[in-house]
């Protein structure tokens, strides 16, 4: 089996391409991230970073080229085996995108409420929600947490499943300097306590100086 987790090649997608200004977001892009990797997008605004980062976790679909993410290719699969492949994979996004009527604890529970699992959820949610630093508040709604305690929140949700893949996309953008390094310590310390890989889109320099390996985005290509 391959040593890399991650194997992008040839991966292209436009916006736009009816109108008369398509955007090339991604364009010719080959990637390969190792297991246990902690690697950081970089490049300036409308680079493809994002794009490169959704089309990793199959929030989108490229025009061309091949996705294989542990072994299996991900371009190949078919609507129900792309769910199955979300599943899998943990997303941390820069506005949290926690559901404001929902506690802490049946934030993190959410993505796996729907599917059979062969693990206690509010046991698990509790253990994960201790571990990013929020044990005792459990019972909070998002409106009561600071901005890095929800991001802390969207860290537990986003590790429910279990993961191998953690795709965030500016995780620290929304946060004060100190809330930032908070959140930051976490992601960091995911591939120790859960062997996870972690690929983040960022313009913070402190989140790269912390990351094993910078790959710049430009104009849709690795630059």
């Amino acid at each position: 089996m391959s040593a890399a987790m991650i194997e992008v090649s040839s991966l292209c997608k436009t916006y736009g391409a009816g109108s008369g200004s398509p955007v090339r977001a991604c364009d010719g892009v080959d990637l390969e991230i190792a297991r246990g990797e902690l690697v950081a997008l970089t490049g300036p605004s409308g680079s493809g970073k994002s794009t490169l980062l959704y089309l990793l976790g199959a929030l989108d679909r490229p025009d061309a080229g091949t996705i294989d993410v542990g072994g299996e290719r991900v371009t190949s699969m078919n609507r129900a085996q792309l769910a199955a492949y979300r599943r899998r994979v943990g997303f941390v996004f820069q506005r949290f995108h926690l559901l404001p009527a929902l506690t802490a604890l049946d934030n993190v529970i959410a993505p796996v409420l729907p599917h059979r699992v062969d693990f206690d959820r509010r046991a698990r949610a509790r253990e994960l929600l201790a571990s990013v630093g929020l044990e005792g508040r459990e019972q909070s709604l998002p409106s009561k947490l600071s901005g890095g305690q929800q991001q802390r929140v969207a860290i537990a949700r986003a590790l429910i499943g279990g993961p191998r893949l953690i795709l965030a996309d500016e995780p620290t953008g929304n946060l004060d300097s100190r809330a930032g390094e908070d959140v930051l310590d976490l992601l960091t310390g995911l591939r120790e306590r859960h062997g996870a890989t972690v690929v983040l889109a960022t313009h913070d320099a402190h989140v790269v100086e912390r990351c094993d390996r910078v790959v710049q985005v430009r104009d849709g290509r690795i630059s």
